[in-house]
Protein backbone atom coordinates (compact mmCIF):
# COMPACT_ATOMS: atom_id res chain seq x y z
CA UNK A 1 0.00 0.00 0.00
CA UNK A 2 1.35 3.41 -0.99
CA UNK A 3 1.64 6.14 1.61
CA UNK A 4 -0.35 8.33 -0.83
CA UNK A 5 -3.33 5.99 -1.34
CA UNK A 6 -5.53 7.98 1.03
CA UNK A 7 -5.51 11.02 -1.25
CA UNK A 8 -8.80 11.28 -3.12
CA UNK A 9 -8.43 14.50 -5.12
CA UNK A 10 -4.77 14.09 -6.06
CA UNK A 11 -3.40 11.32 -8.29
CA UNK A 12 0.09 10.46 -7.06
CA UNK A 13 2.50 8.23 -8.96
CA UNK A 14 6.17 7.34 -8.66
CA UNK A 15 8.61 7.48 -11.55
CA UNK A 16 12.23 6.50 -12.04
CA UNK A 17 15.01 8.50 -10.38
CA UNK A 18 12.89 9.35 -7.32
CA UNK A 19 10.43 11.58 -9.18
CA UNK A 20 6.96 11.85 -7.64
CA UNK A 21 4.19 13.12 -9.91
CA UNK A 22 1.20 14.84 -8.27
CA UNK A 23 -1.76 15.50 -10.58
CA UNK A 24 -4.76 17.69 -9.78
CA UNK A 25 -8.10 17.18 -11.52
CA UNK A 26 -9.16 14.54 -14.01
CA UNK A 27 -9.34 14.21 -17.82
CA UNK A 28 -11.88 16.66 -19.19
CA UNK A 29 -12.27 18.37 -15.80
CA UNK A 30 -10.64 21.46 -14.39
CA UNK A 31 -9.45 20.88 -10.83
CA UNK A 32 -11.33 22.82 -8.15
CA UNK A 33 -10.41 22.93 -4.48
CA UNK A 34 -13.38 21.61 -2.51
CA UNK A 35 -13.18 20.77 1.21
CA UNK A 36 -11.09 17.64 0.63
CA UNK A 37 -9.02 19.05 -2.20
CA UNK A 38 -7.96 22.13 -0.27
CA UNK A 39 -6.92 20.04 2.74
CA UNK A 40 -5.02 17.50 0.64
CA UNK A 41 -3.09 20.11 -1.32
CA UNK A 42 -2.02 21.67 1.97
CA UNK A 43 -0.88 18.46 3.67
CA UNK A 44 0.79 16.45 0.90
CA UNK A 45 4.01 18.48 1.01
CA UNK A 46 4.81 17.24 4.51
CA UNK A 47 4.56 13.67 3.28
CA UNK A 48 6.70 14.48 0.25
CA UNK A 49 9.29 15.99 2.54
CA UNK A 50 9.29 12.91 4.80
CA UNK A 51 9.29 10.35 1.97
CA UNK A 52 12.83 8.90 1.69
CA UNK A 53 12.16 7.62 -1.84
CA UNK A 54 11.39 11.07 -3.28
CA UNK A 55 14.09 13.31 -4.72
CA UNK A 56 11.84 15.75 -6.58
CA UNK A 57 8.10 16.34 -6.97
CA UNK A 58 6.21 17.50 -10.05
CA UNK A 59 2.82 19.22 -9.65
CA UNK A 60 0.60 19.51 -12.70
CA UNK A 61 -3.04 19.69 -13.68
CA UNK A 62 -4.99 17.18 -15.74
CA UNK A 63 -7.57 17.97 -18.36
CA UNK A 64 -8.53 21.54 -19.26
CA UNK A 65 -6.05 23.37 -17.07
CA UNK A 66 -3.88 23.53 -14.01
CA UNK A 67 -6.43 24.63 -11.39
CA UNK A 68 -9.71 26.51 -11.18
CA UNK A 69 -9.54 27.81 -7.63
CA UNK A 70 -11.93 27.30 -4.75
CA UNK A 71 -15.14 25.35 -5.21
CA UNK A 72 -18.12 27.70 -4.78
CA UNK A 73 -19.60 25.32 -2.20
CA UNK A 74 -16.46 25.66 -0.11
CA UNK A 75 -16.46 29.44 -0.46
CA UNK A 76 -20.11 29.67 0.57
CA UNK A 77 -19.48 27.43 3.58
CA UNK A 78 -16.56 29.65 4.58
CA UNK A 79 -18.77 32.73 4.40
CA UNK A 80 -21.55 31.08 6.43
CA UNK A 81 -19.66 29.07 9.03
CA UNK A 82 -16.96 30.42 11.37
CA UNK A 83 -15.63 26.94 12.08
CA UNK A 84 -15.17 26.19 8.37
CA UNK A 85 -13.57 29.59 7.81
CA UNK A 86 -11.11 28.98 10.65
CA UNK A 87 -10.22 25.50 9.40
CA UNK A 88 -9.62 26.66 5.83
CA UNK A 89 -7.55 29.62 7.10
CA UNK A 90 -5.24 27.14 8.83
CA UNK A 91 -5.06 25.01 5.69
CA UNK A 92 -4.25 28.05 3.55
CA UNK A 93 -1.47 29.01 5.95
CA UNK A 94 -0.13 25.43 6.00
CA UNK A 95 -0.21 25.17 2.20
CA UNK A 96 2.17 28.12 1.80
CA UNK A 97 4.54 27.18 4.60
CA UNK A 98 4.53 23.46 3.74
CA UNK A 99 5.58 24.18 0.15
CA UNK A 100 8.28 26.60 1.35
CA UNK A 101 9.57 24.17 3.99
CA UNK A 102 9.36 20.97 1.93
CA UNK A 103 12.88 19.50 1.83
CA UNK A 104 12.51 18.25 -1.73
CA UNK A 105 12.56 20.52 -4.80
CA UNK A 106 9.19 21.02 -6.47
CA UNK A 107 8.61 21.58 -10.19
CA UNK A 108 5.23 22.87 -11.35
CA UNK A 109 3.81 22.56 -14.88
CA UNK A 110 0.96 25.02 -15.42
CA UNK A 111 -1.32 25.01 -18.45
CA UNK A 112 -4.71 26.54 -19.16
CA UNK A 113 -6.27 28.43 -16.24
CA UNK A 114 -4.12 28.57 -13.09
CA UNK A 115 -6.08 30.02 -10.19
CA UNK A 116 -6.60 29.56 -6.45
CA UNK A 117 -4.94 27.01 -4.20
CA UNK A 118 -3.32 25.25 -7.15
CA UNK A 119 -1.71 28.53 -8.21
CA UNK A 120 -0.32 28.93 -4.69
CA UNK A 121 1.70 25.74 -5.04
CA UNK A 122 2.37 26.43 -8.72
CA UNK A 123 4.09 29.78 -8.17
CA UNK A 124 5.76 28.83 -4.89
CA UNK A 125 7.30 25.77 -6.57
CA UNK A 126 11.07 25.93 -6.85
CA UNK A 127 10.97 25.66 -10.65
CA UNK A 128 7.62 26.96 -11.93
CA UNK A 129 7.08 26.22 -15.62
CA UNK A 130 4.10 27.50 -17.60
CA UNK A 131 2.69 26.86 -21.03
CA UNK A 132 3.00 30.02 -23.10
CA UNK A 133 -0.79 30.14 -23.42
CA UNK A 134 -1.46 29.48 -19.73
CA UNK A 135 -3.78 31.97 -18.00
CA UNK A 136 -2.54 32.87 -14.54
CA UNK A 137 -5.04 34.83 -12.46
CA UNK A 138 -5.09 35.74 -8.80
CA UNK A 139 -8.86 35.98 -8.50
CA UNK A 140 -9.24 37.23 -4.95
CA UNK A 141 -10.34 40.86 -5.43
CA UNK A 142 -12.78 39.77 -8.18
CA UNK A 143 -14.30 37.48 -5.56
CA UNK A 144 -14.51 40.31 -3.03
CA UNK A 145 -11.68 39.37 -0.67
CA UNK A 146 -8.10 40.59 -0.28
CA UNK A 147 -5.30 38.92 -2.23
CA UNK A 148 -4.05 36.61 0.51
CA UNK A 149 -2.79 33.08 -0.07
CA UNK A 150 0.64 33.38 -1.70
CA UNK A 151 0.25 36.83 -3.28
CA UNK A 152 1.92 39.14 -0.78
CA UNK A 153 4.70 36.71 0.08
CA UNK A 154 6.05 36.18 -3.43
CA UNK A 155 4.59 38.37 -6.22
CA UNK A 156 6.50 41.56 -5.26
CA UNK A 157 9.71 39.53 -4.99
CA UNK A 158 9.24 37.95 -8.40
CA UNK A 159 7.90 40.82 -10.50
CA UNK A 160 8.25 43.99 -8.38
CA UNK A 161 5.73 45.92 -6.31
CA UNK A 162 4.27 48.02 -9.13
CA UNK A 163 3.47 45.01 -11.31
CA UNK A 164 2.27 42.99 -8.31
CA UNK A 165 -0.23 45.70 -7.36
CA UNK A 166 -1.43 46.03 -10.95
CA UNK A 167 -2.10 42.33 -11.46
CA UNK A 168 -3.35 41.56 -7.95
CA UNK A 169 -5.61 44.56 -7.40
CA UNK A 170 -7.16 44.37 -10.88
CA UNK A 171 -7.21 40.55 -11.20
CA UNK A 172 -5.54 41.02 -14.54
CA UNK A 173 -4.76 37.70 -16.28
CA UNK A 174 -1.12 36.91 -17.07
CA UNK A 175 -0.23 34.58 -19.92
CA UNK A 176 2.54 32.08 -19.37
CA UNK A 177 4.66 33.95 -21.91
CA UNK A 178 4.14 37.24 -20.08
CA UNK A 179 4.73 35.54 -16.72
CA UNK A 180 8.17 34.45 -17.90
CA UNK A 181 8.95 38.01 -19.01
CA UNK A 182 7.83 39.37 -15.64
CA UNK A 183 9.79 36.75 -13.70
CA UNK A 184 6.73 35.02 -12.21
CA UNK A 185 7.81 31.69 -13.71
CA UNK A 186 11.19 30.21 -14.55
CA UNK A 187 10.28 28.97 -18.03
CA UNK A 188 7.48 29.31 -20.58
CA UNK A 189 7.18 26.62 -23.26
CA UNK A 190 4.66 25.48 -25.84
CA UNK A 191 1.85 23.56 -24.18
CA UNK A 192 2.69 20.40 -26.12
CA UNK A 193 6.17 20.44 -24.58
CA UNK A 194 5.13 21.31 -21.01
CA UNK A 195 4.99 17.89 -19.38
CA UNK A 196 8.16 16.67 -21.06
CA UNK A 197 10.04 19.80 -20.04
CA UNK A 198 8.89 19.45 -16.42
CA UNK A 199 10.15 15.86 -16.33
CA UNK A 200 13.44 16.91 -17.97
CA UNK A 201 14.01 19.50 -15.26
CA UNK A 202 12.97 17.01 -12.57
CA UNK A 203 15.43 14.40 -13.84
CA UNK A 204 18.25 16.94 -13.73
CA UNK A 205 17.36 17.83 -10.16
CA UNK A 206 17.13 14.15 -9.21
CA UNK A 207 20.57 13.48 -10.70
CA UNK A 208 22.25 16.30 -8.80
CA UNK A 209 23.69 16.43 -5.29
CA UNK A 210 20.63 16.06 -3.11
CA UNK A 211 22.16 17.78 -0.10
CA UNK A 212 23.43 20.69 -2.19
CA UNK A 213 20.10 21.20 -3.96
CA UNK A 214 17.99 20.89 -0.81
CA UNK A 215 20.23 23.20 1.20
CA UNK A 216 20.20 25.73 -1.64
CA UNK A 217 16.39 25.68 -1.54
CA UNK A 218 16.43 26.02 2.24
CA UNK A 219 18.73 29.06 2.11
CA UNK A 220 16.96 30.82 -0.76
CA UNK A 221 13.55 30.32 0.84
CA UNK A 222 14.66 32.47 3.77
CA UNK A 223 13.66 35.34 1.47
CA UNK A 224 10.11 34.02 1.76
CA UNK A 225 10.34 33.21 5.46
CA UNK A 226 11.33 36.84 6.12
CA UNK A 227 8.03 37.84 4.49
CA UNK A 228 6.10 35.61 6.88
CA UNK A 229 4.53 38.50 8.86
CA UNK A 230 3.40 40.15 5.61
CA UNK A 231 1.89 36.87 4.41
CA UNK A 232 0.16 36.27 7.75
CA UNK A 233 -1.41 39.74 7.56
CA UNK A 234 -2.57 39.23 3.98
CA UNK A 235 -4.15 35.90 4.90
CA UNK A 236 -5.87 37.40 7.95
CA UNK A 237 -7.48 40.23 5.97
CA UNK A 238 -8.44 37.81 3.19
CA UNK A 239 -10.33 35.66 5.65
CA UNK A 240 -11.84 38.70 7.32
CA UNK A 241 -13.34 39.39 3.90
CA UNK A 242 -15.05 35.99 3.87
CA UNK A 243 -17.24 37.25 6.70
CA UNK A 244 -18.30 40.38 4.78
CA UNK A 245 -20.91 41.17 2.12
CA UNK A 246 -18.62 41.55 -0.90
CA UNK A 247 -17.72 37.87 -1.11
CA UNK A 248 -21.41 36.94 -1.42
CA UNK A 249 -21.75 39.30 -4.37
CA UNK A 250 -18.52 37.94 -5.81
CA UNK A 251 -19.78 34.35 -5.69
CA UNK A 252 -23.20 35.34 -7.09
CA UNK A 253 -21.61 37.20 -9.99
CA UNK A 254 -19.41 34.22 -10.85
CA UNK A 255 -22.38 31.85 -10.78
CA UNK A 256 -24.49 34.22 -12.89
CA UNK A 257 -21.56 34.95 -15.24
CA UNK A 258 -21.80 38.73 -14.86
CA UNK A 259 -19.67 41.57 -13.56
CA UNK A 260 -19.87 42.02 -9.77
CA UNK A 261 -21.65 45.05 -8.30
CA UNK A 262 -19.79 45.70 -5.09
CA UNK A 263 -20.98 48.31 -2.59
CA UNK A 264 -19.12 51.52 -3.53
CA UNK A 265 -19.26 52.62 0.10
CA UNK A 266 -17.64 49.44 1.35
CA UNK A 267 -14.16 49.17 2.78
CA UNK A 268 -12.89 50.49 6.08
Amino acid sequence: MSRYDHYKTLAVSRHDHGILEIVMGAPGRLATADHSGHRELATIWREVSDDPEVRVAILRGEGKGFSAGGDFGLITDMADDFAVRTRVWKEARDLVYNVINCDKPIVSAMHGPAVGAGLVAGLLADIPIAAKNARIVDGHTRLGVAAGDHAAIIWPLLCGMAKAKYYLMLCEPVSGEEAERLGLVALAVDEAELKARAFEVARRLAAGSQSAIRWTKYALNNWLRMMGPTFDTSLAVEFMGFSGPDVREGVASHREKRAPKFDPGGGF
